[in-house]
């Protein structure tokens, strides 16, 4: 595989990140800083300020989530044909018109269409720079850089920076309104569109552009792939739950939202801080496969925390208790995830498709949470005792280990 010119090597004799891995890291910073800015105070905006109904604030965030994920094979396959430029800065464009329609929306139509438009930007930016990421660390792996583990940890851990920053900067916003802060979100898109622009190469040497045509069906033959995808995409039900049960949740236990926030940024710090240190240890340790395995079970443990101390039904300080045990090992079990699962669909896709890849493996794990969502809602909402939806969504990541192709990769 080619690519960029090596970089000059660094005094441990790896080479150094190029220019156009940095570009792409740091535009996963910029993305989450925009996107949670907005994002995790929706579900309370749904309810509360607009007066939605449970199960129908899931199916909005479930159609966010899928018109975003579901629709990343489509950004993907176009990221293939045309190179990630214009991919990129096209769904730059639809995120800005997005966010200032969701602030100004008052009816249910509007607010799911800018949530559509919202989601369909990612599905256009992100499988074009997380495929092109993929295909660089390989790349710096194959120049002697160390496992590709390590640049895909690197990539998540900017991201989580983001999506540190950003939930503290909403907060900030939403003490003047929901409004106030769609429209940051759409400024900070605003500076990355501008930025894109200006840094992005028009054409990246060692990039394949591949037709369209034929791509799905080789993806729909690849058994270990979609056996990869569906544990991922329970992975991605089960994470989508920081939207949904967590908000209900901090909201029981504490009267309101405002430690939301918190968690948030406990859940962005862990990564920020120990993402790396625990890819390289994991890295020496584990297959990516076992990764996968540990990871999974660390967030179906998350939950059943909150299934244990639920019924006691704990308020204050106390009722954060069960909920931060729940962030601290959701957290965790991303950091093993999350990682392991990018860098394998390098070695699973067919020359020239790795956006394709890329994009289906979100986009079935996007239909999951579509189909999850709703019925998380109505779980949340059915009266059942306190301990079961928690046991319930336990059970989702605990069965995912199971679908799991039973060979990796050594990465």
């Amino acid at each position: 595989m080619t690519s960029l010119s090596v970089r000059p090597r660094e005094a441990s004799g790896r080479p150094r990140l190029s220019p156009l891995l940095r570009l792409l890291i740091l535009t996963q910073l910029a993305f989450n800083v925009g996107f949670f800015a907005v994002l995790p105070f929706l579900s309370a905006h749904l309810g509360q300020g607009m007066g939605m109904a449970g199960w129908l604030v899931g199916l909005v965030l479930g159609l966010r989530t899928f018109s975003q994920q579901g629709l990343f094979v489509v950004g993907g396959a176009l990221a293939d044909r045309y190179g990630i430029r214009p991919v990129v800065l096209a769904g730059c464009v639809l995120r800005i018109g997005g966010f200032v329609w969701l602030g100004y929306a008052e009816r249910t139509w509007a607010v799911v269409c800018s949530v559509l438009l919202i989601g369909f930007a990612a599905a256009l930016f992100s499988p074009a720079v997380e495929s092109e990421v993929a295909r660089q660390a390989v790349v710096w792996e194959e120049a002697g850089g160390g496992p590709r583990t390590r640049v895909m940890a690197l990539f998540t851990v900017a991201g989580q920076a983001g999506a540190f920053v950003g939930p503290l900067l909403g907060a900030l916003l939403l003490a003047v309104d929901f409004r106030t802060a769609c429209l940051a979100g759409a400024g900070v898109f605003v500076l990355v569109l501008a930025g894109h622009a200006w840094l992005l190469p028009q054409r990246i040497p060692g990039r394949v552009r591949t037709p369209v045509r034929g791509g799905m069906r080789l993806v729909l033959r690849n058994r270990a792939f979609l056996a990869l995808c569906c544990a991922y995409g329970a992975y991605l039900l089960a994470y989508n739950q920081l939207y949904l049960a967590l908000p209900e949740e901090v909201e029981r236990a504490t009267g309101s939202q405002a430690a939301l926030a918190w968690l948030f940024a406990l859940s962005s710090l862990l990564v920020v801080t120990a993402q790396l240190p625990v890819t390289r240890w994991v890295g020496e340790r584990l297959a990516v496969r076992r990764s996968m395995v540990a990871g999974l079970s660390l967030v179906a443990a998350g939950f059943a925390v909150v299934a244990v101390a639920r019924p006691a039904g704990w308020t204050g300080a106390a009722g954060l208790l069960p909920v931060g045990g729940f962030v601290v090992l959701l957290t965790l079990g991303q950091m093993l995830v999350a990682p392991a699962a990018r860098a394998w669909v390098p070695d699973l896709a067919e020359e020239g498709r790795l956006g394709l890849y890329t994009g289906a493996l979100s986009s079935v794990s996007g239909l999951i949470v579509l189909l999850g969502s709703s019925a998380t809602g109505t779980l949340l909402d059915a009266g059942l005792p306190p301990a079961v939806p928690w046991l319930v969504l336990a059970a989702v990541p605990a069965i995912a280990v199971t679908v799991l192709p039973r060979r990796a990769a050594q990465l």
